[in-house]
């Protein structure tokens, strides 16, 4: 189901990372559902970048902060206020916590800490959605999705520090929201893709600079199998999430939720590659890198069941779909035109298809 357009106008929506890919996306879509929507971010981190060329900050009020402050994040949802909190500020990126594991702990656990003390501490939030990642689960290269019951882990710094936001997450929950009346629930996406990602070492940003400079695609791991979907749909779920917790039993929701693409939409590197080549034309192609690298996962899904049963969600856009949406909004932006309106107009669409059920 799309997000209800009769549950979100007014309602104060406090996003962390709203400067980033997703916290772009996300803020645009509360906007226009009617959210008075507030950020709390670092600056963009990326040249270009959504939240800059969406206007996002337009449809919102924005503060630039760190996470890793505590005393920054209590201000910010003590002045704001807010119903709701969704929590997405992260250092999301797996290879850049080899070189930086010290900052990646701080943002990825410290930073999830903070946010959920000022929540229990301001007394104004009902819910709260803490953003992980499917890497959080220990991973043993099996071919079936993980559970929400399954262990957590990680090998790199990266997956290990979101494993630990849950652990975060769930003893906050036990400890101290079940008496206080915030519901809290951890969101557990796959890899998210979509228009206006420029982040550096992600396989769809890498493959369309290189696509602009009439450059091969550099390719580390052709064969490494993820759970890709389009931004907008996780997103969708933690909107739907977001419902269920602030409603009176909110409470039996306040637990982990995967969300992730259908099964078949699980493939390889080499699969994305070949399909973006083959719609981008010309003379776009890709060749492997035989560099060594620092370990990154082969295989990896996610089983959505209980998100279909309990909060009858599903992903709509299949990847085809997706990959023609990427292509389009990337085309749409180099001809210039309106950033905010295209990203408007694909919330849309998507929105329409949840309605249709259309796949």
């Amino acid at each position: 189901m799309a997000p209800s357009s009769g549950f979100w106008p007014g309602k104060r929506v406090l996003v962390t990372g709203h400067t980033g890919f997703k916290g772009s996306w996300l803020s645009l879509w509360l906007q226009s559902l009617g959210a008075s929507v507030h950020g709390l971010a670092l600056e963009p981190p990326t040249a270009p970048n959504l939240f800059t060329e969406a206007r996002v900050r337009e449809g919102m009020t924005s503060a630039i902060g760190d996470v890793r402050d505590y005393e920054t994040v209590f201000r910010t949802v003590v002045a704001f206020q807010p119903e709701i909190v969704i929590h997405m500020a992260a250092q999301p990126l797996v290879r850049l916590s080899y070189s930086e594991p010290v900052a990646t702990y701080a943002t990825n656990v410290m930073g999830t800490v903070h946010v959920l003390e000022a929540a229990r501490q301001a007394g104004c939030v009902r819910a709260l959605v803490n953003v992980t990642t499917d890497k959080c689960y220990e991973n043993r290269e099996w071919e079936w999705g993980y559970r929400e019951d399954e262990p957590m882990g990680g090998h790199d710094p990266y997956s290990s520090s979101k494993g630990c936001s849950e652990l975060v997450t769930s003893a906050y929950r036990r400890s101290f929201f079940q008496e206080n009346g915030i519901a809290l629930a951890s969101a557990r996406a796959g890899n998210v893709i979509g228009g206006g990602d420029w982040a550096a070492d992600r396989l769809v940003p890498d493959i369309l600079k290189s696509f602009e400079k009439n450059q091969p695609v550099i390719i580390r791991n052709p064969h490494a199998v993820r759970p890709w979907q389009h931004v907008l749909e996780p997103l969708s779920g933690y909107l739907a999430l977001a419902e269920r917790l602030y409603g009176e039993s909110g409470r039996h929701y306040a637990e982990g939720w995967n969300f992730g693409p259908h099964h078949d939409d699980a493939r390889p590197v080499q699969w994305i590659v070949e399909y973006l080549v083959n719609s981008w034309g010309g003379e776009a192609a890709w060749r492997l890198d035989n560099d060594k690298h620092p370990h990154e996962a082969n295989y990896l899904r996610l089983d959505i069941s209980k998100a279909r049963s309990r909060l009858d969600w599903a992903p709509s856009w299949p990847l085809s779909t997706a990959l023609g949406k990427i292509v389009a909004w990337q085309r749409a932006w180099l001809g210039k035109q309106d950033v905010r309106q295209l990203c408007q107009q694909q919330i849309a669409e998507y929105a329409q298809s949840l309605n249709t059920g259309a796949r």
